[in-house]
């Protein structure tokens, strides 16, 4: 589908149709962070979320293996949501790009924004969300009547 960075309510529920697996970049084991949170909503909602942070890996979350990258993760995976620093997300797409051809959309969090990076994912056919949480879309999208 690769479009731009139009990021209409149709776009959003293409992608949140079509996603099943999430990599989340960023996880914290702390249960106070927004990464856990939406981590822990994405779950409920059916997704399943694979937490990625190198100093917490090799422990288990809610029946998934923390990864300390994208290139440790072997599975499937249909987008990326990414809580770190805009400055941190071009070499998290890179990484995306060699290690996991199955990615479909790059999702950066609330805050977080990186053009370049957004250039090089929309270049290799790989849809971009930017500075939205889909912890906030989803329910949005609901209420008005949407369904997923």
């Amino acid at each position: 589908m690769a479009m731009t960075d139009l990021q209409t309510d149709a776009t959003l529920l293409t992608i949140l149709k079509r996603t099943k697996v999430i990599a989340l970049v960023g996880w914290s084991p702390n249960e106070d962070r927004p990464s856990h949170r939406v981590a822990r909503y994405l779950t409920e909602q059916g997704y399943r979320v694979i937490p990625v942070n190198p100093g917490v890996a090799g422990q288990v979350v809610a029946g998934e293996t923390v990864r300390a990258q994208l290139s440790d993760i072997n599975e499937k995976v249909d987008m990326i949501d990414i809580f770190r620093k805009s400055e941190d997300v071009l070499p998290i797409i890179e990484d995306m790009l060699a290690h996991l051809p199955t990615v479909k959309t790059v999702w950066m969090q609330l805050g977080v924004s990186h053009q370049a990076a957004a250039d090089l994912a929309l270049a290799h056919g790989v849809d971009v969300v930017k500075n939205r949480c889909p912890a906030i879309e989803i329910p949005r999208l609901l209420a008005s009547g949407h369904t997923l």
